[in-house]
């Protein structure tokens, strides 16, 4: 199965929380962060937390449920 980039992340909170989420639901998916210790952050600085990859199939219902998550906790029903 072949895992493309679906979105940006934008912090630390926003990864685990879009994880535990994704997890809940069985969507297969990972995480990257943009941190390396030789620039003690510097990138996450520029580009945002990391980037979140999974399957093209699942794409769209990931970007909806990262969507609702962004939109504040009432917008995320599950």
């Amino acid at each position: 199965m072949e895992f493309i980039k679906v979105a940006i992340l934008e912090n630390t909170i926003e990864a685990q929380l879009i994880d535990s989420i994704l997890d809940e639901h069985n969507i297969p998916h990972r995480l990257r962060s943009y941190h390396d210790t030789a620039y003690d952050g510097l990138f996450q600085m520029q580009k945002g937390w990391g980037e979140l990859r999974a399957p093209l199939s699942f794409k769209d219902e990931i970007l909806e449920i990262l969507n609702a998550v962004r939109s504040g906790p009432n917008e995320f029903a599950g």
